[in-house]
């Protein structure tokens, strides 16, 4: 490892540090944990498959015992509703309430205090960041450190044109900042 690659890794810490406990702080506000809140984020974006127990642990690497105790509470607290799927009865997607939606809502803007600040940088330093970021968030994926990403890196339909990317299901080029770091269509290349 060389001097920057340390001091990068540095870096990725102390703004994870930050993400935690602005994350902590908002669960406090909500008497919520941490991953009740983000689950509550997450629920804003994603219905249907996305939305199961199985999914959401895959998702924050998490157990899905671990899920179904922060999922158990969040139904207790009228913030979440389960829907039993008629295709497997063991199943229940997960659908927010509108007090769910509502603290959701409220609680997606946690992050803004990390946002914030990358006002300072321009446009092609945040896309030069967010491209270097999608990298090493994939090879974490493909050393085994994180689960699967719904990233376009990770996509069958993602395509490395020359200096450029190109989506198959869109059949469009795409920009460094028009890549995806969790897309719905996602499908993991084999």
């Amino acid at each position: 490892m060389t001097e920057i690659d340390g001091k990068i890794v540095d870096a990725l810490a102390r703004v994870s540090q930050a993400f935690r406990v602005l994350l902590r702080n908002e669960g406090k506000l909500n008497a919520l944990s941490p991953i009740q809140i983000q689950i509550l984020i997450f629920l804003l974006f994603q219905f249907g498959e996305s939305s199961k127990v199985t999914a959401l642990a895959r998702h924050f690497d998490l157990t899905k015992a671990t899920v179904s105790d922060s999922v158990k509470s969040l139904a207790q607290k009228c913030l979440i509703e389960k829907y039993v799927d008629a295709a497997d009865v063991r199943s229940y997607m997960i659908v927010l309430t509108g007090r769910g939606r509502e603290l959701a809502l409220k609680s997606a803007g946690f992050a803004w205090a990390i946002e914030k600040p990358l006002d300072i940088l321009s446009p092609m330093q945040k896309e030069i960041m967010f491209t270097g970021l999608l990298q090493l968030i994939r090879q974490l994926h493909l050393a085994g450190i994180i689960s699967i990403q719904q990233m376009c890196f990770t996509c069958c339909h993602y395509d490395h044109l020359g200096s450029g990317h190109y989506c198959k299901l869109l059949k469009s080029g795409l920009a460094d900042k028009e890549l995806k770091l969790d897309c719905a269509d996602h499908h993991l290349s084999l």
